[in-house]
């Protein structure tokens, strides 16, 4: 047990929080109902209960605190991962990072995925982001028949939905190949075959590519408003059944 002080201004240091998020994590993991007791939590760290209510205002506070701070730590985890050549093998490799993610930290995964109400994490935000990175270099080697914003609307939610569900109901979804089948099945709705899609846009698709690849690596041959309006120009060619309209 680590004694904690706080001083006769009642300030309380930043490491006396940080040391409550980590208690409340490990007592967590180790719960079988997967459920903390505040008590336990602030005899773990050597402060009394007034503490608690200080920092967090009641338990539930104190769990939005550390789904907020699982959320902060795997997008940083998510962040710091090597990009490869291949953005479309980067693409599956996130899935499965994540799938093992949640295997591994069953209960904090529920508890960051979960609807949480007061939570205000910008994490989360930073997770879609990381992973519409990755989708924005599919659509510049022309891997995307999607704008990346609507492939990571499909995948985020099928990959987070799966990962709830095999943590939930372990019994029910006890088969070893559904993730990356599930991965393979929403991939194919976003990503184009290797080869091509005949039935695919060919104008649409074109259009998705190179303005992927302007965000990307931008130009020098247009003014910052030529740019502008290329993108603009590009944008609605990539709608879906634009070129019948030319």
């Amino acid at each position: 047990m680590v004694s904690r002080i706080i001083d006769s201004m009642t300030t309380i240091s930043p490491d006396v929080r940080a040391a409550m998020i980590a208690a409340a994590e490990r007592q967590l993991a180790a719960s079988p109902d997967r459920d903390i007791a505040t008590r336990a939590v602030c005899e773990a760290v050597g402060v009394t209960q007034p503490v608690l209510y200080r920092l967090f205002g009641d338990k539930n506070g104190l769990l939005d605190a550390l789904a907020d701070d699982g959320l902060r730590r795997y997008a940083e985890q998510k962040a710091a991962q090597p990009r490869t050549a291949d953005p479309v093998a980067d693409l599956r490799a996130g899935w499965d990072d994540h799938m093992a993610f949640a295997r591994e930290n069953p209960a904090l995964y529920q508890l960051m995925f979960a609807p949480r109400p007061r939570s205000h994490a910008q994490a989360r935000r930073k997770i879609m982001d990381l992973l519409e990175a990755t989708l924005l270099r599919c659509a510049a080697v022309g891997a995307l028949r999607v704008a990346p914003q609507v492939a990571a609307q499909l995948i985020l939610p099928a990959n987070v939905g799966l990962a709830l569900s095999l943590i939930a109901q372990p019994e029910l979804f006890a088969d070893a190949g559904l993730s990356h089948r599930m991965r393979d099945a929403v991939f194919a709705a976003v990503l184009t075959e290797p080869a091509g899609d005949a039935e695919a846009d060919p104008v649409g698709t074109a259009a998705l590519r190179l303005r992927a690849q302007l965000a990307v690596s931008g130009t020098a041959a247009l003014e910052p408003v030529e740019t502008a309006l290329l993108d603009r120009w590009l944008e609605r060619l990539q709608a879906p059944g634009a070129a019948g309209h030319a």
